[in-house]
């Protein structure tokens, strides 16, 4: 079945939305824990993540080798000090850079892995989300999508995680933890934040020096708009 690629922005503006942010990284010692959780909030204890309105988001994970947890911690008590947004987006940046310098093994190196991956992101696209835009690195992922309403966030990543990490495993005759357990989002302010988190997904591997253009990288939204315009 040829696959049907959407990469239309939203049409309502999201600055009319107001979200209620945790104080903290962590949820579960916040006093108001329960209120966030009925506003859409959840954590599985280092990260917190919005599930509540269908709202694009930008979702990354990576693979379990490529960053450790307590690096993470060890961020989030430096930068604890800092107001909620702040203290994700530094966070984000830290993340980023570290994954990009290519720690552990690089499993997503594998082509037959990451089309299996990309494959895996393109199947429910259309069913229970909208993808706008994904890259597939040798250790990580990114991702710009809108979960359909009955469908939750959480869940979407949780079945593309434990699928692609059974295949995965398979392709690679190896067994053990493929993906770290968590995973980051950031919900999409604007049309002008959904413009530039494509950007920025679609130029990760230009930056990390695998490519010279984003159209170059095979597993990637930028490589398959090109297609389109051959």
């Amino acid at each position: 079945m040829p696959l049907k690629l959407a990469f239309v922005p939203f049409s309502e503006p999201l600055s009319a939305f107001r979200l209620p942010f945790p104080p903290t990284m962590g949820l579960k010692s916040d006093q108001h824990r329960n209120i966030l959780k009925t506003a859409g909030w959840h954590s599985r204890g280092y990260l917190p993540h919005f599930d509540g309105t269908a709202l694009p988001q930008f979702i990354s994970f990576h693979l379990a080798d490529s960053l450790p947890v307590k690096v993470i911690k060890q961020w989030q008590d430096e930068l604890k000090c800092l107001e909620y947004e702040q203290e994700r987006i530094l966070l984000q940046r830290r993340i980023e850079r570290y994954l990009d310098c290519g720690h552990g093994e690089l499993l997503l190196q594998d082509e037959r892995v990451a089309g299996m991956v990309q494959d895996s992101l393109l199947k429910f696209d259309g069913s229970r989300y909208r993808l706008f835009a994904w890259v597939v690195m040798p250790n990580h992922l990114h991702s710009l999508v809108t979960r359909y309403e009955n469908y939750q966030l959480k869940d979407i990543l949780h079945s593309i995680k434990s699928y692609t990490a059974h295949e995965a495993n398979k392709l690679l005759n190896r067994s053990g933890q493929f993906w770290i357990e968590d995973y980051f989002d950031r919900y999409i302010r604007d049309e002008r934040h959904f413009r530039q988190t494509i950007a920025y997904i679609e130029m990760n591997p230009v930056k990390a020096g695998l490519c010279q253009k984003p159209g170059d990288w095979p597993f990637s939204s930028a490589w398959f708009k090109q297609l389109r315009t051959v």
